[in-house]
């Protein structure tokens, strides 16, 4: 299977099934020298883990992660970085009649097409599960971010028809840790408590009619600086669009006032530079969501992912069995209601994948980046 490797400079390749052995991920091309720890990688899975609200699935994995190599002494080798994750609470019975026929909704039938063979222990790599590897990765690259100064704040932006009020630019100028507790204060990662609430009784009432939910993830990402992404082909945002889209459940993806630029007007829709009092390039409003030209402008970058409901529903539907017959299902086993919440996290580190690759692409970019770095090296010499 081609298409499990992401990136050029910071590379990473996901491996491993929903419920085989153990779920990993190989990085090539982190720099030597980062500190970096198990722990470090640990509180980004935290956040994706099974089994935390009964808004999630049931299935029980501590998700420990362990590094096998390109770390010693705590510190970045620069060699491969391997990491695994192993599986610990499979029930690949639950998942034996679904063998002979195709859920709505799944990659089942497009995988029969595909290859002519299908894991369908939990869908195999097209299962949520297979996202482990995407945050162990994407933790190592929130790390390296970390050291220049580039942060990230994501959340629910909205579940099923319950949306927050607040617009980023309003949740950026509240204070970071308190935003960031707000966030983390409730299982479904709405920064509004009363939007939560909410979110949560439509949510009840999805469980009771054995269904599922959608939702909308955004994410503000500061600190990145101006020039980062290439104009054509390797657009910053192209490359985050990508990243996002990778994810199984995703169905749309916007950057900015997306889809609503298309309702405005030039007039509206433009972003006024000025000067700040210190001289510093600065733009009076960012309806561009800090991309201009698939290049970062130095504004926050902002984007939203929309994530279609938990297929997996016990609730009756219809399909079919390889057999030639039309069938009506139930489908058995341990299933998420809504994907959202543990997809926060998920998002955040494919974006820090797409940035950390693209920014050191970047250091090519200019002759003078060059002249810097090895001026430097030779002086410490």
């Amino acid at each position: 299977m081609a298409g499990s490797t992401l990136g050029t400079q910071f590379r990473i390749t996901t491996w491993g099934e929903s419920h085989g052995p153990g779920i990993g991920v190989v990085i090539d091309g982190c720099p030597a020298g980062l500190s970096l720890t198990e722990n470090d990688i640990q509180t980004f899975l935290n956040r994706r883990k099974p089994g935390q609200s009964r808004y999630t699935t049931a299935r029980r994995e501590e998700d420990r992660v362990e590094i096998l190599s390109g770390v010693f002494e705590g510190r970045t080798t620069g060699t491969p970085i391997s990491l695994i994750i192993r599986n610990e609470d499979q029930r690949s019975r639950d998942y034996g009649d679904i063998a002979g026929y195709y859920r709505p909704g799944h990659a089942d039938y497009t995988f029969d097409k595909k290859y002519g063979f299908r894991d369908y222990r939990g869908g195999g790599r097209s299962s949520g599960r297979e996202t482990i590897g995407r945050v162990a990765a994407g933790a190592v690259a929130a790390r390296l971010l970390s050291e220049l100064g580039i942060s990230f704040v994501t959340y629910s932006r909205s579940i099923g028809p319950v949306s927050i009020q607040a617009a980023p630019e309003q949740l950026l100028s509240q204070d970071r840790a308190r935003l960031l507790a707000a966030i983390n204060s409730n299982p479904l990662y709405m920064p509004e408590e009363e939007a939560a609430g909410r979110a949560q009784a439509y949510l009840e009432q999805c469980m009771a009619a054995q269904n599922s939910a959608g939702g909308v993830i955004e994410a503000i990402i500061t600190g990145v600086p101006a020039g980062v992404g290439d104009p054509v082909f390797d657009k910053l945002d192209a490359s985050l669009a990508k990243a996002i889209f990778s994810i199984g459940a995703v169905k749309g993806f916007e950057i900015g006032d997306g889809f609503a630029a298309a309702r405005s007007t030039g007039q509206d829709n433009n972003d006024s530079f000025r000067y700040d009092e210190t001289g510093a390039v600065t733009k009076e409003t960012n309806h561009a969501g800090g991309i201009l030209g698939g290049i970062s402008d130095g504004s926050p970058i902002i984007f939203r992912a929309a994530f279609k409901p938990t297929p997996s529903i016990s609730a009756p539907q219809r399909t079919i069995h390889k057999d030639g017959s039309n069938i009506d299902i139930s489908i058995r086993g341990r299933h998420d209601p809504i994907i959202v919440p543990r997809a926060v996290v998920v998002v955040e580190a494919m974006a820090a994948l797409t940035l950390a690759d693209l920014l050191l692409t970047n250091m090519g970019a200019k002759a003078e980046n060059l002249k810097q770095l090895y001026q430097s090296a030779q002086e410490e010499t």
